[in-house]
């Protein structure tokens, strides 16, 4: 006898999955695969010149968390070619969403950067644009810029927070507040630019409790999308160094999936959950190691949401009412 197939009972989902993925999502809007082509321009970050701070967030590569866009050196035309290259094998049918990824990629003149994304969206078969940054370089002219380019492409914005608590923050050395954080969404959202959320899980001094609690403000906020991401300590990081000090530990695989399925639940199901986990380049991560089987810890997370016979969403009403 066969095992009878159990019934999925969140509807935003075409497999086992109990939460909006970003790849059901592209699927449904575009009516096929749609893919990322991360990019380098190189635009720098006020935290690493000067202008905030220096030496970047404390997690942060030497790559500012572009360790798999493209090469900075290259035309952007180039690096789009050289990547979208290797997934078309995979995907000989997909479409692609130009990534602006490593660095703040607002973080310069607007003429420069209508340039660089004007031209990304003559590419072949683009039918988006991501744009990575920081909430402290969005003010009014580049949210114009952007509302611009929203009201001819899908558009996302993609923002750093990591954590709501500012004492959070100035531990990473982030250089912004969580008030600036909402100056700058506030911005993008009043002008109905789609934005992505960044949060951090394991971040040093963060409890679970907190940990929570950001993934249950930013569902409030209305953003369209949030990505969750493991803390990775990267040899050549201020991080590493603290990790070493034994200054914190990193996240057991099974506390890691127990949250992330508490803040699935917590998350509105209207949001789109692009990462559960993210990645860590292999020759540099120090830890934790079991984070290099990116599979089994999605997969994990499957399982412990069909174990709950919960999904996302489920406890989102309780968040709102508080």
């Amino acid at each position: 006898m066969k095992p009878q197939r159990l019934t999925n009972p969140f509807p935003f989902s075409d497999d086992n999955k109990r939460y909006q993925t970003y790849s059901w999502y592209l699927k449904n809007r575009f009516g096929g695969k749609v893919f990322k082509v991360p990019l380098n321009v190189d635009l720098g970050c006020p935290n690493r010149d000067g202008t905030k701070g220096s030496g970047g967030c404390i997690f942060c590569s030497a790559k500012a968390s572009g360790d798999f866009a493209g090469d900075p050196y290259e035309d952007i035309s180039r690096q789009f070619d050289e990547i979208r290259g290797i997934m078309h094998k995979k995907w000989p049918e997909g479409r692609y969403i130009p990534y602006f990824q490593a660095g703040s990629n607002t973080y310069g003149d607007v003429s420069l950067l209508r340039d660089l994304f004007e031209r990304a969206l003559t590419f072949e078969n683009t039918v988006g644009l991501a744009i990575a940054t920081r909430a402290d370089c969005i003010d009014r002219e580049k949210a114009d810029l952007l509302a611009g380019l929203a009201e001819k492409t899908y558009l996302t914005v993609e923002l750093g927070l990591q954590s709501i608590f500012d004492k959070t923050a100035q531990l990473c050395n982030r250089c912004h507040t969580y008030e600036d954080f909402l100056r700058g969404f506030g911005l993008l959202r009043e002008r109905g630019i789609n934005v992505c959320v960044h949060i951090i899980n394991g971040l040093p001094g963060e409890t679970r409790e907190m940990m929570l609690r950001t993934a249950e403000t930013v569902g409030q906020l209305g953003v369209h999308a949030v990505k969750i991401h493991l803390l990775h300590i990267l040899r050549g990081t201020v991080l590493a160094q603290m990790y070493e000090r034994g200054e914190f530990e990193a996240m057991t695989q099974d506390d890691y999936v127990s949250l992330v399925c508490d803040q699935i639940e917590r998350l509105p199901k209207e949001v789109i959950v692009e990462r559960v986990t993210g990645d860590g380049a292999r020759q540099d991560l120090i830890a934790p190691l079991w984070s290099l089987k990116k599979f089994c810890v999605m997969n994990s997370i499957d399982k412990e949401l069909c174990r709950r016979g919960t999904w996302q969403g489920r406890l989102a009403d309780d968040v709102q009412r508080r």
